[in-house]
């Protein structure tokens, strides 16, 4: 079946978001502007537990980011190195533990959003006010109706926050 052609026009440009988003080097430019160390593959998880409303299950970052345990087992272990998460123990199970940021964690992810906010602004200067906002909304419903459709297929599991 061929996809209409504002359907391949959004892959086109997701594409090439996805491809500015998770270079190497860009990674490398924001984290030495914003003077922290996170390397790439560590970053996801660290911003899904300073979003998340709480401590969070291994297995449940797992499902949330889409990889192995094994992945985020290792991700946790280099971010409690750095002092960037903390395990606790989970109240519901005692054999259990939790994944928590750490006040150090949460001020990386908070620099590297600055750094990344302000490019962004800088980039979109030229846009108006009400340009930005109607991208934001439609950024948010877009991700929205993407998890939706990805845990109806059992694609992605439930949501952290």
């Amino acid at each position: 079946m061929t996809a209409p052609e504002d359907v391949i026009e959004i892959e086109r440009a997701l594409t090439r978001i996805a491809h500015l988003l998770t270079r190497a080097r860009q990674h490398d430019r924001i984290v030495g502007e914003a003077g922290v160390a996170v390397d790439r593959a560590s970053a996801p998880l660290l911003r899904a537990l300073a979003d998340a409303p709480g401590p969070v299950r291994m297995g449940a970052l797992a499902d949330r980011l889409a990889v192995e345990a094994p992945h985020v087992t290792r991700q946790v272990q280099r971010l409690q190195r750095a002092g960037f998460v903390e395990r606790v123990p989970d109240p519901d199970d005692g054999r259990a533990q939790l994944v928590r940021i750490t006040a150090e964690g949460a001020h990386a992810v908070e620099c590297l959003r600055a750094v990344i906010r302000r490019r962004m602004a800088e980039a979109l200067a030229a846009w108006s006010e009400e340009d930005r906002h109607d991208l934001a909304v439609l950024c948010h419903r877009m991700v929205d109706d993407f998890l939706r459709h990805a845990e109806e297929r059992h694609l992605l599991g439930p949501r952290l926050g």
